[in-house]
């Protein structure tokens, strides 16, 4: 193992499987000349040349439409959007032609795509480039929807989204591409909709993805000094979901803390409720609380980004709430 940081991670799975199969290639915005927006693909064009890195206008919808027609046609693109929050421009391309063209075309014509770029708060952004769009595509049957919190596993499952014949959302995180994280150094892929358990604990599960997945784990810790044991889930894909890993958690802890950066409607923590409900009622001991981003869009100033996000208090209080240590 060595340490190497978020960014080189999703380098090197992209690299390494276009190494592995000519097909694959890398379009977006600045991922070229620039070495992408965020370094991420820093030195692939010296080594793969301007036919498989290939730059593009500020047109979303345009480039993300060639790479679902390059797709089509027996390619194996890579899209990068600079952020999610661009890539609505895209959602058209993404939901009406990726995500049904098998179904539409009685299964001749496949979208084996990967779509992957920034997701959520990075910080003083504003309303307009602080949303986290997980939940808004894992509503779209077709779509399978990764959301990653580390290196290891930004490697791991990138390459298995690259692999997939499927089109596949990758969201990543701008305030984690300097993360640092052991990384093996030989090749190894993850299976997609397999979530993970980070820290064993037996009082309360506490489950989240992406960055928030800092926050729920600072938080165990919190609750540790207390002797309260929890145990937290990183998602990792949030379509498909795993829901089995979460519901023979909460069958040991008899209770659930579901943490997501979105606002509360309709969102995963909502999924996750009626699923623990639906499958494992009779285990829970309290009801399941749900720790979301705050139901209005995202102000510009500090404070009020504090405010508006998940919190490693809020998160305690919630826990406490749970073992009915709080009223």
């Amino acid at each position: 193992m060595r340490e190497i940081r978020f960014r080189e991670a999703l380098r090197e799975a992209m690299s390494e499987e276009m190494r592995r199969d000519p097909r694959v290639f890398l379009m977006g915005e600045e991922v070229a000349e620039y070495n992408g927006a965020y370094k991420v693909s820093q030195g692939m064009l010296d080594e793969f040349g301007e036919d498989r890195v290939i730059d593009t206008p500020i047109a979303e919808l345009g480039f993300a439409g060639i790479g679902v027609g390059a797709a089509m046609n027996g390619l194996r693109p890579i899209v990068e959007f600079m952020t999610w929050n661009f890539a609505l421009l895209a959602s058209d391309q993404i939901i009406n032609s990726a995500a049904k063209m098998l179904q539409m075309s009685g299964g001749h014509y496949g979208c084996p795509i990967v779509f992957r770029g920034a997701s959520g708060s990075a910080g003083q952004l504003a309303a307009t480039h602080s949303n986290s769009y997980e939940q808004f595509y894992a509503h779209v049957p077709g779509l399978k929807v990764i959301s990653v919190s580390n290196p290891y596993d930004a490697k791991g499952l990138l390459k298995s989204a690259i692999r997939d014949d499927d089109p596949v959302l990758f969201m990543e995180s701008e305030q984690m591409y300097s993360d640092l994280g052991e990384v093996p150094e030989e090749e190894y892929i993850i299976p997609i909709g397999l979530a993970d358990i980070k820290r064993e604990g037996t009082d309360v599960t506490i489950v989240s993805y992406n960055k928030m997945m800092k926050v729920a784990l600072a938080a165990a810790e919190e609750l540790e000094k207390e002797d309260i044991s929890a145990e937290v889930i990183d998602l990792r894909t949030i379509r498909p979901l795993d829901y089995d890993t979460v519901i023979k958690s909460v069958q040991k802890t008899n209770r659930l803390i579901a943490v997501e950066e979105a606002p509360p409607f309709g969102g995963i923590t909502a999924e996750l409720s009626h699923i623990v409900q639906r499958r494992a009622f009779d285990h829970l001991d309290s009801p399941v609380i749900r720790v979301n981003g705050e139901d209005t869009p995202v102000a510009y100033a500090p404070t009020l980004v504090e405010a508006y996000l998940p919190s490693v208090e809020k998160i305690v209080k919630a826990a406490k709430e749970s073992l009915y240590l709080l009223k």
